[in-house]
């Protein structure tokens, strides 16, 4: 097969690569450049895009002896991702970029150019595997990414490679070394990749600017505090609140309620957090096809953390295709724009997802 590696610059992405060349596939790797502006260096974990990263992928695939690239998708990643990950925060809601970056740039403008080329099939580094086409979990399971590939549909699924998720993050760092890769113990990437900062406020304070709104106690009505813009908070939020005065009982505070109409951050307390109950539209069915009827699976609702056994119902909404998710145990801090992943749990050959909703209300 004709076989485009997308190439980070990072470990996973360069084993990955090798690995579709060891397995015998015409691989050709490409870097995409997603940054208006990219900084000659990392800083260390933070960031990517940057020159460095671009180097680091040319000089892996030049080891590899196989033809490299380097495409500029930034203005497309700047419409799809940047401005859509502000756009949710000013309306109160928690974007997974990563989801969106999957979704509309690695494996939609990347794969539709990559089959306008010839390609049959688009190989990335991530931890997650592929069974008859089935998206399953990694068998790493501390590095598992199928969370924020569940938004991918049946037939971008169909083109997708993920050659290193059968194997632990150890053991890819050692093969590196043993392939002579210089990325072998290149950091890992955290944070978001387009605020090297790491400061996502200060990153969403400058383009949304400030809009005053009150911290509001659930259970008084009382005004706690001031803020600048609803952009500051996200549900379950504990810290960073502007609150001086600690609560009656002396419990913490967290945030249980963004109103970007109004600019109200309501605060309340744990059990406040508690969701029973989960509406998303943007469905997703991973096999092409929609349940007739109520599904019993497991539901993901962070990409680390955040699961429940649950009854999924798909539904029509006014935005199209949706699911109403009744869970069997609660859920705390289950925030709007979020995505709710479904999985079918197999102890065999690893969990499988079965779709993918954007969340759009909770029920407590």
């Amino acid at each position: 097969m004709r076989v485009l590696a997308a190439m980070s610059g990072g470990v996973d992405s360069a084993v990955a690569a090798a690995r579709a060349v060891e397995a015998g596939h015409e691989v050709v790797g490409v870097h995409l450049a997603l940054s208006t502006a990219p900084g000659a260096l990392r800083t260390g974990s933070r960031g990517c895009c940057s020159r460095e990263d671009a180097d680091d992928a040319r000089r892996a695939a030049d080891l590899l002896g196989i033809p490299f690239y380097v495409w500029d998708f930034a203005d497309r990643f700047k419409e799809d991702v940047i401005d859509e990950f502000v756009a949710a925060y000013a309306a109160g809601e928690t974007p997974n970029p990563c989801l969106s970056c999957n979704e509309k740039i690695k494996f939609s403008a990347l794969a539709e150019r990559a089959l306008a080329l010839g390609f049959d099939a688009l190989a990335t580094g991530h931890y997650a595997r592929l069974a008859d086409g089935e998206l399953r979990r990694a068998v790493d399971i501390d590095k598992d990414q199928s969370y924020v590939l569940a938004v991918l549909d049946h037939e971008q699924l169909s083109r997708a490679m993920f050659p290193i998720g059968d194997t632990p993050k150890p053991q890819i760092r050692q093969e590196a070394q043993r392939r002579g890769l210089a990325v072998a113990n290149k950091p890992d990437s955290h944070d978001i990749c387009f605020i090297p900062s790491g400061d996502t406020r200060a990153f969403l304070g400058a383009r949304i600017g400030v809009r005053p709104g009150a911290v509001v106690d659930a259970s008084s009505g009382d005004t706690l505090a001031e803020h600048d813009g609803v952009h500051g908070f996200t549900i379950g939020q504990r810290k960073g609140l502007g609150i001086e005065a600690p609560a009656a009982d002396g419990h913490p505070r967290y945030v249980t309620g963004i109103d970007p109409d109004t600019g109200t951050v309501t605060v309340g307390t744990a059990a406040d957090l508690e969701v029973h109950s989960i509406t998303t539209h943007k469905a997703v069915w991973t096999s092409g096809r929609t349940p007739t009827g109520p599904v019993e699976c497991t539901v993901q609702v962070r990409a680390h953390g955040g699961l429940a056994s649950a009854v999924v119902t798909p539904v029509d909404g006014p935005d199209g295709p949706g699911m109403q998710i009744a869970l069997r145990e609660p859920l705390r801090g289950v925030a709007r724009g979020q995505a709710a992943v479904l999985y079918l749990p197999d102890a065999v050959d690893g969990d499988q997802v079965i779709g993918c909703g954007r969340i759009t209300g909770t029920d407590g």
